[in-house]
């Protein structure tokens, strides 16, 4: 069936054709009757308005840009990238805009940043995976490109856009939980931390023994890139040490496969011998559990964090504005099999 004309449309509501293209593009000076009347119309008939029409007529690229450093490049197959990808992609879909991946050696952010404003083929940016001091906010506040960051940048003298989960309070209550549950040799498993999501996590982690005045014993706490085989690999060596840890925090669902791999090769049980504890485990393709969650788990949607920040950067490119917005999700403890108190050898009452 042939596609319904701007000019056909405007037709059928016996408007004119820059009437109906100001109402579709949310220009201010046509009324919010008219807009509605004009959307409603537009759906009923399948008009689909042209997209380099659409540009020209708003000046804008109707495209957001993702840079993906190739030092990140394991985030491109990871679930946590893919399903923040989707959500953010829900909101561009519905607001008319395309996405646009670049890959690029981490030397040459600068340069596909410059060629994104040069080439005026972006009207915006989604800076991922956060460093501490990350210079990509400076470069693209004197590039001139509306950005949001999906994360924070610890060090980082800035004011910029962002959204980020909670993840210092979020390692706090799961170390919290875990000593309650009577453990005192907890490990942590944590991302790479020279990243921002890591810092914050790793600072919750030690916060939690801080507060009860417990020393948490810094040969249980490891970094790395989230494989399944760094969850493993790290595991069986903790598990094979005479003074072996009673729980474990890991901050993704990925090295937590490993982690309970490792467990079962040492013929022990997760959740009688050995508690675990994951973050992100509300993953479109990698979930845990259905009804009877498999790990016990901080949970926070990261789909919703990419509709979060679709959404708060397509309102900065609207209205012009450069002034900062953040948005601060929390994440929810959800308790699962892996967890349980700790066996009675090792449990020891808190310093008095």
């Amino acid at each position: 069936m042939k596609a319904m004309t701007l000019k056909e449309l405007a037709k059928a509501l016996s408007l004119s054709p820059t009437t109906v293209s100001r109402a579709l593009n949310g220009f201010p000076e046509v009324s919010e009757a008219t807009r509605k009347r004009v959307q409603a119309a537009a759906d009923a008939y399948g008009y689909r308005p042209n997209m380099r029409a659409r540009s020209l007529a708003t000046g804008r690229a109707m495209a957001i840009g993702h840079v993906i450093p190739l030092a990140s490049e394991h985030e491109m197959v990871n679930p946590v990238f893919a399903d923040f990808i989707a959500g953010a992609g829900e909101v561009y879909s519905k607001s008319g805009y395309d996405m646009l991946i670049s890959i690029v050696p981490e030397a040459e952010q600068e340069r596909a940043y410059e060629e994104f404003k040069h080439k005026a083929s972006v009207d915006g940016i989604i800076v991922h995976a956060p460093r501490s001091g990350d210079q990509r906010i400076k470069l693209l506040k004197a590039v001139g490109i509306p950005f949001v960051v999906h994360g924070r940048a610890s060090k980082s003298d800035e004011a910029y856009s962002w959204v980020d989960m909670n993840n210092l309070r979020a390692f706090q209550r799961a170390t919290n939980f875990l000593l309650d549950l009577g453990h005192r040799r907890i490990a942590l498993i944590n991302g790479l931390e020279d990243m921002d999501f890591a810092i914050r996590r790793r600072a919750g982690f030690e916060a939690a023994h801080e507060e009860r005045g417990i020393t948490h014993d810094e040969s249980l706490m490891f970094s790395g890139e989230m494989t399944e085989k760094f969850g493993h690999d790290t595991t069986a060596a903790l598990l094979a040490r005479p003074d072996a840890p009673t729980a474990i925090i890991t901050s993704s669902m990925i090295p937590a496969i490993g982690i309970r791999r490792a467990i079962r090769e040492a013929n022990l049980e997760m959740g009688r011998d050995v508690s675990v504890i994951i973050h992100d485990d509300d993953l479109s393709y990698l979930p845990n559990g259905r009804d009877d969650p498999i790990f016990t788990a901080t949970r926070s949607s990261v789909r919703e964090a990419g509709r979060r920040a679709a959404t708060m950067l397509l309102d900065i490119i609207a209205n012009g504005s450069d002034t900062p917005r953040t948005s601060l999700m929390e994440a929810e403890l959800l308790i699962g099999q892996s967890t349980g108190p700790a066996p009675a050898h090792a449990r020891t009452t808190d310093p008095v």
